[in-house]
């Protein structure tokens, strides 16, 4: 056992509930459920891999109390009946097996209630919703608004809602305590109360949106009591010993007269005192502003929550559980002062679920590292299956073990040693595979690293997978581009083309100026590798690079995102011309530098390749930021000072020092063409077949390995 994180490996209790270490995975939603709220294989093979990973808790994902009547996704758990007894305890048992423990997250959705809308049910709520506008529409594209069209209702009125009275409060305080001992039955070790983030008790403890004058709204206490009263009968129905946490937000981002980190605390203190045996502290945003998701309840700041659990810690005697971007170094420190007493984990537990295990064994270094990139929350948006960028296998559980020992070794040449390739090359030396990778750098990573200047949550995985290479049976040779003479020579039976994507500028009037680089260009500048490019700098600017070069600072990723905010080859007025996925990460990194920054994208869409949520954030800060981003503007010229553009039929010019065109990307079939003769089978991944990113490239590693295992 390390002794590394000591407390956050020791044993803690949780009213009668015993747990091996204080490490909680966080309910998130997976829409792995079938759709009539039963337990699916795909659902039970993802929390038995997380409890076999070593994780103390599991929280089970928002499951409906009263199913089908609160659902907040197409595939959500029920616990509203008998018929799903079976699948509940199956999951119970399986979890069991690995030494873990599992709670049941019960919930009704309130105005969160999508499939009521979808089903033309009546949505209670404690009070009619203030009307209020949503900018959220404004940053999805034409196909993920197709998924929303749903939510109109099948008379495509919306949601219709209805003010609770006390038969409908009584009704659904009884469903509740249903559903919980119906979780008993089904050898739960527990429930969690779900009392936050927008759903339907939260609405009775906002102050925004409780605006009852009855024994239900007013003061704090009475605006709790309709989540004390299911405490108190959840805890009459279940015997008395069987534990209760309770999800309580600390905060209302961006919602005017609501929770408060004060209010949170009365809440807890009530809980206590109606039987709660354990507090879990997170928050909410308004999600009528797209920002507000990344400030609660995934906040992007790490730690973000941190204050709200100490505070809740000082006012009651039951245990506390933190949450929010927390790296367990982090969480380590925070137990021993006594700021929280568990550790809940969410996207950490998506992207390693054996995280706990890798910590208890002393290797921490091998954990994958979640990159925040939002791509598992934003599914759950477009009411698709979550996914996890780093990790392939996540929601794919049962499909099989991907590191499953292979029968039949072979030999495996991966060129590239971006993403896609390193993590083909991973699983295949983990199957025990004799496997080579040939990368034509001097360092791993291909575009991720310059993804990673721009964006430092890259760099975790670059590093993750660099430190894999090495620590496994891979013949790895930096600096070594690939010929095809070479390739024939190495005599192997697959060879992996990871190479990435063709990155060739638009023929646009006036590209070839000395202010103008393409992405190429620009990757080669800021590390080092292109003269060619680097030619087109000051005398000044290309000393600098050659010092860098030679000393081999250009080479660290950390290094040059620090050096970079003290200076950098590039001008202070810069338009893109591009607004994808590396247009708006570009400007995010130079914007963070002190550069005036245009963005002109031709499309209409900007950032499509962004998860929404992360989507979101970026637009937002790049514009809060002062940033000039205009969608729909084909450029027509680039002038020595300018580029030129026709918008609504009108032509405009945006002042540019220097121009980046982030356009271009396509797959590279040039080395496929040069292997047709050769006995091996070659296959395509990542970029280099389609462009597809960080997530794409990961995804089809795991695919190319299906592959050569089927041959």
């Amino acid at each position: 056992m390390s002794t590394a994180f000591g407390k956050l490996l020791s044993p803690g209790k949780i009213g009668s509930m015993s747990l091996r270490n204080r490490i909680v995975l966080a309910a998130m939603g997976s829409n792995f459920a079938n759709t009539d709220g039963s337990c699916s294989e795909r659902l039970l093979a993802y929390y038995e891999e997380r409890a076999r990973g070593g994780a103390g808790l599991l929280v089970l994902e928002t499951s409906a109390a009263c199913f089908p009547n609160g659902s907040t996704m197409p595939n959500t758990v029920g616990f509203s009946k008998d018929e799903f007894l079976p699948g509940l305890t199956d999951l119970a048992n399986r979890v069991h097996r690995h030494g873990a423990k599992i709670v049941a997250q019960l919930n009704h959705g309130g105005k969160m209630a999508q499939e009521d809308t979808v089903a033309g049910r009546k949505i209670p709520l404690p009070s009619i919703l203030r009307p209020s506008a949503s900018d959220m529409f404004h940053v999805l594209t034409r196909n993920e608004i197709g998924h929303f069209i749903k939510a109109a209702g099948p008379d495509g009125k919306g949601p219709q809602y209805f003010e609770m009275q006390a038969a409908d409060i009584a009704g659904i305080v009884a469903g509740f305590a249903d559903a919980a001992e119906r979780a008993q039955r089904a050898g739960f070790d527990g429930i969690e109360i779900h009392a936050g983030h927008g759903y339907l008790i939260a609405s009775f403890l906002s102050p925004y949106s409780n605006r009852r004058d009855d024994q239900y709204g007013g003061s704090r206490e009475n605006r709790a009591r309709f989540l004390t009263e299911i405490i108190a009968a959840v805890r009459d129905r279940t015997g008395g010993q069987f534990p209760i946490l309770v999800r309580l937000d600390a905060m209302e981002y961006r919602t005017e007269g609501g929770i408060t980190p004060d209010d949170c605390v009365v809440t807890a203190r009530l809980c206590e005192q109606a039987g709660a045996d354990a507090i879990d502290v997170s928050a909410y945003g308004n999600v009528a502003h797209a920002i507000a998701f990344t400030e609660a309840p995934l906040v992007h700041e790490p730690g973000g929550f941190v204050e709200f659990a100490k505070k809740v810690k000082q006012a009651v005697g039951i245990p506390v559980i933190g949450v929010g971007r927390i790296e367990p170094e982090a969480a380590e420190q925070h137990l021993a002062a006594g700021d929280y007493d568990f550790l809940a984990m969410g996207r950490k537990l998506l992207a390693d679920p054996h995280l706990p295990e890798k910590l208890a064994s002393g290797n921490a270094s091998q954990v994958r590292p979640c990159i925040y990139c939002y791509i598992c929350v934003s599914q759950i948006f477009i009411n698709q299956p979550m996914m996890c960028a780093v990790n392939s296998n996540m929601g794919r559980e049962w499909e099989g073990d991907i590191l499953a020992s292979s029968n039949n070794p072979l030999r495996v040449l991966v060129v590239g040693g971006g993403p896609g390739g390193m993590e083909a090359a991973r699983i295949l030396a983990e199957q025990g595979h004799k496997v080579a990778l040939w990368e034509r750098d001097k360092d791993l990573g291909g575009t991720a690293r310059i993804a990673a200047l721009a964006y430092a949550p890259n760099e975790g995985l670059i590093d993750y997978l660099s430190s894999e290479m090495r620590r496994l049976p891979v013949d790895l040779q930096l600096g070594k581009t690939a010929q095809a003479a070479a390739i024939h020579a190495a005599d192997v039976d697959h060879v992996i083309l990871a190479t990435g994507a063709l990155r060739q500028a638009p023929d646009i009037p006036g590209k070839s100026q000395r202010h103008v680089f393409d992405g190429e260009e620009l990757r080669g500048v800021l590390f080092g590798t292109d003269p060619a490019a680097a030619r087109k700098l000051s005398l000044f600017a290309r000393c600098a690079l050659l010092i860098g070069r030679l000393t081999g600072a250009l080479r660290s990723v950390a290094l040059l995102r620090f050096a970079s905010r003290i200076w950098m080859p590039l001008a202070d007025q810069i338009v893109i011309i591009g607004g994808g996925l590396v247009g708006l990460e570009l400007a995010e990194y130079l914007v963070e530098r002190g550069r005036k920054v245009t963005i002109v994208e031709p499309g209409r869409e900007l950032g499509a390749e962004l998860a929404i949520v992360r989507r979101a954030r970026v637009l937002h800060m790049l514009r809060e930021h002062g940033v000039d981003i205009h969608a729909q503007a084909p450029v027509k010229e680039i002038t020595a000072d300018s580029v030129v553009c026709e918008i609504d039929d009108e032509t405009r010019s945006f002042k540019a020092k220097q121009v980046i065109i982030a356009l271009g990307a396509e797959g590279d079939d040039s080395l496929a063409g040069q292997l047709d003769s050769l006995d091996a089978e070659v296959h395509r991944i990542g970029d280099c077949l389609d462009v597809s990113y960080i997530d794409g490239a990961i995804l089809s590693a795991r695919d190319v390995v299906k592959t050569i295992q089927g041959a």
